[in-house]
């Protein structure tokens, strides 16, 4: 796996590095804008990458360089991704670093963004595979981007609204685990020609683990330490997201911590604020009811890998990705 990701990250450098030249080439005073291109890329798991480079080792492909730059077309998507949310979300840090809305302004951040999604498509299409084979995971590519900006507008469209898990766990689906995992591993997948059995298990495996992901996330969120989140604990709260983590404990809690809840969810949120919404999660259940879900998904798709015909390494490396994506070691 640290292999893998060094492959990305050198695939990312070489790529990024030619198209900033390009972006500079046209005016200097975009160097603000260049500089913040490459804090937006720097660091990260490279986890959707890998699940699409696994998905086309499961298809029985063998290892190449041009899939791991086709997979990590998938990192930029990611970038894009997060510089527009964290606009959305007004997060200030992101990876430990200033974002790039609170460090050029929202209109730049935008800019960011949209240039980063126009870069992944590129770098995926220039990757070096075989013209037929990208042809064939291009409604796929374009299946990822709805679902990504519908789990974004539905989560904007929930925010303060009544507690409902499933719908909260519908955003979940699209918001990220569509574009973190599901999507990735069945465009390897399909990139290499898979079965169809194959691509039936590799499905039912893929959507508990992308719905464990931001499940965990979630929890990150609230409960994380962000030395190691690079992020605050407070946005998750301030910003009152329809997690499931709050649907369950509103659904859950007595009345009174109902009420108080509202209460400190009602304006900004300080850190005492956000110590005693943590207890109150506890107090419900909800803390424990999200790590059991996180559990019984982590479990669903190891049953389903199961069900698939695959050579033991790209088995190994899909149940080392679950204990990743979940934190079962």
């Amino acid at each position: 796996m640290s292999d893998l990701r060094g492959r990305v990250d050198r695939a990312l450098e070489d790529f990024i590095t030619v198209e900033i030249a390009e972006l500079l080439a046209l005016d200097g005073e975009l160097a603000p804008v260049a500089e913040q291109m490459w804090v937006s890329v720097a660091g990260g798991k490279r986890i959707r990458p890998a699940f699409c480079y696994w998905g086309w080792r499961a298809s029985g492909q063998p290892d190449t360089d041009a899939m791991v730059r086709a997979a990590a077309a998938l990192e930029l998507v990611h970038a894009a991704a997060i510089v527009h949310d964290d606009l959305i979300d007004r997060s200030p840090l992101r990876r430990g670093r200033i974002t790039a809305h609170e460090k050029l302004g929202d209109a730049l951040a935008v800019m960011i963004g949209d240039l980063m999604m126009g870069w992944a498509g590129q770098l995926f299409h220039t990757s070096g595979l075989p013209r037929a084979f990208l042809a064939r995971a291009v409604p796929l590519w374009t299946t990822m981007g709805r679902e990504l900006v519908a789990g974004e507008c539905l989560e904007i469209l929930r925010t303060g609204r009544a507690p409902d898990v499933a719908r909260s766990l519908a955003i979940v689906r699209f918001k990220t685990g569509s574009y973190t995992v599901e999507r990735p591993l069945e465009i390897g997948a399909v990139l290499g020609g898979a079965h169809p059995a194959t691509l039936r298990a590799l499905a039912a495996y893929a959507r508990p683990v992308g719905e464990a992901f931001q499940l965990r996330d979630d929890l990150w969120g609230v409960f994380g330490d962000p030395a190691q989140t690079g992020k605050s604990v407070l946005d998750d709260l301030a910003g009152r997201k329809p997690t499931a983590l709050l649907a369950l404990t509103l659904t859950q809690a007595t009345e009174p911590d109902r009420r108080r809840l509202h209460d400190l969810l009602g304006g900004s949120v300080t850190a005492s604020d956000a110590a005693e919404v943590r207890e109150i999660m506890r107090r419900s259940g909800a803390l424990a009811g999200v790590q059991r879900m996180i559990a019984e998904r982590g479990q669903a798709a190891r049953e389903a890998l199961e069900t698939a015909r695959l050579t033991p390494e790209a088995h190994d490396a899909l149940i080392r990705l679950i204990c990743e994506v979940t934190g079962d070691a």
